[in-house]
């Protein structure tokens, strides 16, 4: 077999490597344990007033979900975590105006629930299996899979996709 008679056969491999690569991350139910760990990682301030919230608070109440992408800053692998609209409604803030995540460094980030809703966010607790850490950008991270690719890309902001968020309010 020559290599011209091979390249028609090499084109359409590439074409779909590359239209795989360039699609949108998916989000699919995960198969991973829901955190026993007890210590606070998160302030939920609430109507109702102030919450401390560990791994085991969020993952023990909700579905986990998995997704494997690559952030705009190079973080690659799959990251688990909750589906913030599930989130919002297990912990009663559906009624909230507006709410505001804030990281470690206090850098912000508002979202009505209608972007919420609309948006796909996922809360994410865990990056390749385990809990994330200050390194990883942790304890928890906001992604919004099915962007992925056009944050990383430059073609969406990323302003959205807080990390080390440590205190959610909602107003």
């Amino acid at each position: 077999m020559s290599v011209r008679s091979c390249l028609p056969v090499v084109v359409a491999v590439l074409l779909v490597m590359v239209s795989t690569a360039a699609a949108a991350a998916t989000v699919q139910p995960s198969g991973v344990t829901p955190s026993r760990d007890d210590e606070p990682v998160l302030t939920l301030i609430a109507p109702d007033g102030r919450h401390e919230l560990s791994l085991a608070d969020i993952e023990g109440r909700l579905s986990l979900y998995d997704t494997t992408l690559t952030t705009a800053e190079g973080m690659s692998g799959r990251f688990t975590g909750v589906k913030l609209a599930a989130f919002m409604r297990a912990f009663g803030l559906d009624d909230a105006q507006r709410i505001r995540f804030i990281a470690a460094d206090d850098y912000t980030v508002f979202l009505t629930p209608s972007e919420i809703h609309d948006g796909a966010y996922l809360l994410a607790t865990r990056f390749n299996g385990a809990p994330m850490d200050i390194s990883d950008k942790g304890p928890l991270r906001l992604l919004v899979p099915a962007q992925a690719r056009a944050v990383r890309e430059g073609e969406r902001s990323q302003a959205d996709w807080i990390w080390s968020i440590v205190e959610i309010h909602a107003r």
